[in-house]
């Protein structure tokens, strides 16, 4: 069988073309920038996300930068600009994200929990020789917070306790926003709040255990006095507009780094995760109805 000379041209010219094609993001995106909120102080964030950002750049071709942003709203506002092509949120904060830039930035993957599972919770912590078993006992004492987009640190906290009819400006005696987790705990240990709110896996993985095992607190000396309902996982997310084989090569980055980077995947997780699960933004329904009546509730204080 015999094929037209321009067919075959035509083949050809495909066939070398396609890896160009491949090629073009590259060319217009030589850097990639990656944004994260610390739930720690500067060097830890340092020390768990350079090998990560080793790996990523390695296994994209293009330089990874890291940007550490001074609270979600920070890497919120950088997205909606399109100067943050990843971005690393709590799932209150993606829905913000993703409805302040009209649907500019998807959910792609989230971190598992060690026992495989997806999803997290709020608690809250209080010194383990107060008084008080119950958040509830806690009527008239000092509150912290996390940060005003934080999602187990302060929207779902503010969602339960309505649902428990308690009124945080009426019910403590002061309500703080310590703006980063790990602040939150440390205001608890030095006695300036009684009660904070945190994000927490298990009792081996949590921010509480993670800053213990780096010796800035004592595990034993705190105790939760509530848990709230399972959380949809904390998402990344990239923008919608960034070309589709790359935002493929990104998934795809973060699928395999627990087999082909495991100590940068053991450091970024604190070793506590088998890997990445896929998300999708229909995952966060629930986070969208969470954030309506956060909403309402700032519409109220206004």
């Amino acid at each position: 069988m015999t094929f037209p000379r321009r067919a075959v041209l035509a083949a050809a010219f495909l066939s070398l073309a396609a890896p160009a094609f491949a090629q073009d993001w590259k060319a217009k995106y030589p850097e990639i920038v990656y944004a994260t909120v610390p739930a720690e102080n500067a060097s830890g964030v340092t020390e768990r996300f350079g090998p990560w950002m080793e790996y990523l750049s390695k296994e994209l071709g293009v330089k990874v930068t890291l940007r550490i942003a001074a609270d979600y709203a920070a890497v919120i506002e950088g997205q909606r600009a399109g100067t943050i092509h990843i971005g690393d949120y709590g799932p209150s904060s993606y829905v913000r994200a993703h409805t302040v830039s009209n649907g500019g930035v998807e959910a792609f993957a989230t971190m598992r929990a060690s026992d495989g599972s997806t999803g997290y919770f709020a608690v809250a912590y209080a010194k383990k020789e107060a008084a008080g078993t119950k958040l509830e006992d806690f009527k008239g004492k000092n509150l912290c917070l996390v940060d005003p987009n934080s999602t187990s640190g302060n929207n779902v906290p503010l969602f339960s306790m309505n649902k428990m009819n308690i009124d945080p400006a009426k019910f403590f005696a002061k309500v703080t926003n310590a703006g980063s987790h790990e602040n939150a705990v440390m205001a608890v240990q030095q006695g300036t709040c009684d009660l904070a709110f945190n994000w927490w896996n298990s009792e081996d993985d949590s921010n509480l255990s993670r800053m213990a095992n780096k010796g800035m607190v004592k595990k034993d000396d705190f105790k939760i006095v509530f848990r709230s309902e399972k959380i949809p996982g904390s998402p990344y997310a990239v923008l919608t507009s960034l070309p589709a084989d790359l935002k493929a090569a990104i998934t795809k980055a973060f699928m395999d780094a627990p087999t082909k980077a495991p100590e940068a995947f053991k450091r970024l997780s604190d070793g506590k995760s088998p890997g990445f699960a896929a998300v999708k933004h229909s995952d966060y329904k629930v986070t969208e109805d969470l954030q309506k009546f956060v909403d309402s509730l700032r519409k109220k204080g206004s």
